[in-house]
């Protein structure tokens, strides 16, 4: 039986939760799966027989982006620019519990971290939103350089290598990973984030969320749906060359009474690897 108190109750959480509700956009890539073995063909990365997957910081990003909307009310719309076949990652966070899905998959709009920041930003500036949450970087070029790009580009705060989060009264508190160290920091919404390992622990998707993911639209941009042209946002980087680095040669072990060991490192220091 439910009485008076529990009504009262529950109707309090409900327009708690509606008061807190959240718009979340969370920027994901899709990378090589991280056991894959690298190798270049004719000047480019071969994707021949590649397993592609989310990358890894960008699960944290959407697991925590699922969690406050479970908390706290609010929708998850996930964005993503690359080629058809993001499509994949793309249903995966839906049947995670992501509610909106969107893939700008125009080659015209592919490019650098310049140009796809600017591409996103050409997106969001038309949205509602609370807050932006993306992963620390990519496993592919590890340049972290999307998002600060993207904050700077919608003019709002970002805190970066976050790995506790709390969101109260319209505003965010931030523990976040300080090279080794840790900061605590409070910012007002809307905010951007990126998510570090330890943020939280990324959920598999559940078969009945698997299916309706099956069913969701994912909204597919081009050029001409944001009113930009590729010249525009052309990329502002170059890349000359690309290959693999060098095959690491057989260690050495140093034989004899430690002072020996002493003088033949110096030694091998000097003379091969010319180090001093």
């Amino acid at each position: 039986m439910i009485n008076l108190k529990t009504i009262n109750f529950l109707k309090f959480d409900a327009e708690k939760k509606e008061e807190l509700r959240l718009n979340i956009i969370v920027i994901l890539k899709q990378t090589f799966d991280t056991e894959e073995k690298i190798s270049i063909a004719n000047g480019e990365v071969s994707e021949n027989g590649v397993n592609f997957i989310i990358n890894p910081y960008d699960e944290y990003a959407l697991e925590e982006a699922i969690k406050l909307k479970e908390e706290n009310g609010g929708e998850v719309t996930v964005i993503s620019v690359g080629p058809q076949r993001v499509e994949s990652s793309l249903r995966v966070a839906l049947a995670m519990g992501v509610d909106k899905a969107i893939l700008v998959d125009d080659e015209s709009l592919f490019g650098d971290e310049y140009t796809i920041s600017n591409v996103l930003a050409s997106i969001i500036k038309g949205k509602e939103y609370d807050l932006i949450i993306a992963g620390n970087m990519s496993v592919d070029n590890g340049s972290g350089q999307v998002a600060q790009r993207l904050a700077e580009l919608l003019d709002i705060n970002h805190v970066g290598t976050v790995t506790k989060l709390t969101i109260d009264s319209g505003k965010a508190v931030v523990e976040r990973d300080a090279e080794g160290n840790s900061e605590i920091i409070e910012a007002s919404l809307p905010l951007l984030l990126t998510a570090q390992q330890g943020l939280n622990e990324p959920r598999y998707p559940s078969l009945p969320g698997i299916m309706k993911a099956k069913k969701k639209p994912i909204d597919h941009i081009t050029a001409s749906d944001l009113g930009v042209t590729a010249e525009e946002i052309k990329s502002q980087t170059l890349v000359t060359d690309l290959f693999l680095p060098a095959k690491k040669s057989a260690g050495k072990v140093l034989e004899g009474e430690i002072q020996e060991q002493v003088q033949e490192l110096v030694q091998l220091l000097r003379a091969e690897a010319k180090v001093i």
